[in-house]
């Protein structure tokens, strides 16, 4: 009977190095490691930790590390403009794009992309006190957005060039409304609440302005690691680690 569960044990131990080494086979930009390109203001998703003022956090940087260590891999993410995350990883630069980042037709002509694992609403920040009392008074109105996000993309569509102007990120943005250079900015409903919260004076919208979902962009050129990406979101949707990341970031209304 000994030998017999020593069998079993030396199966089921030679089984679980297979997992590791099939997980670690997946062909990345450097070997060992797994770079995610992401733009460090966008709380909570993804900003610079106040307490070293270097360290990248929030739900993409958690979530990355849970799937970079499924796939026994070092995760290294790299702080960019959000406008060059898709071409890098395009470009073979980086292998996957973080940023509370929505599945577009245009987007996917250039990358791909993994499941959802969160949904994200558009809201608009306005100054206390402005005529702008609903999404039906954004027409006519000078509008801030963070440059390439789906606010920048969806604003123009709805309501032209000429009346909206992006910056380089949604931090500047708001700056920008509060210097009156814009009337409102619309961006990620998250990121609007910690821009409110840290800037008095300013207040979000009850009627959301747009809502999408968030998933991870990858090569068209790695469909390899792009599966295994995705199955290893699937099972940490299905485990809850997704939902304990989000709702450590993400606190309930």
């Amino acid at each position: 009977m000994k030998k017999i569960i020593s069998v079993f044990l030396a199966m089921a131990m030679i089984f679980a190095l297979c997992a590791v080494c099939a997980s670690a086979d997946v062909e990345t930009c450097q070997k060992g490691k797994l770079i995610m390109a992401t733009n460090a203001a966008f709380p909570p998703y993804e900003f610079i930790s106040d307490e070293d003022g270097e360290t990248i956090v929030g739900v993409d940087a958690e979530i990355a590390g849970l799937i970079a260590e499924k796939l026994g891999l070092e995760l290294v993410i790299e702080d960019i403009e959000f406008a060059s995350i898709i071409s890098g990883v395009q470009q073979g630069k980086f292998d996957i794009g973080m940023a509370g980042m929505t599945v577009t037709e245009e987007r996917l002509q250039n990358v791909d992309f993994s499941s959802t694992y969160a949904q994200g609403v558009q809201s608009v920040i306005v100054p206390e006190g402005s005529d702008i009392k609903s999404v039906d008074d954004l027409a006519g109105k000078m509008i801030g957005v963070q440059e390439s996000t789906t606010g920048h993309i969806y604003c123009e569509d709805d309501f032209g060039v000429d009346f909206v102007t992006a910056y380089s990120t949604g931090a500047n943005a708001v700056e920008a409304l509060k210097k009156g250079k814009v009337e409102c900015v619309v961006i990620d409903n998250n990121p609007a609440k910690a821009f409110v919260e840290a800037n008095e004076g300013l207040v979000i919208l009850e009627t959301a302005y747009a809502e999408e979902d968030y998933a991870i962009c990858t090569s068209k050129e790695n469909p390899e690691l792009t599966k295994a990406i995705d199955d290893i979101l699937v099972e940490l949707i299905e485990d809850g680690s997704v939902q304990a990341v989000l709702d450590k970031y993400i606190k309930a209304e």
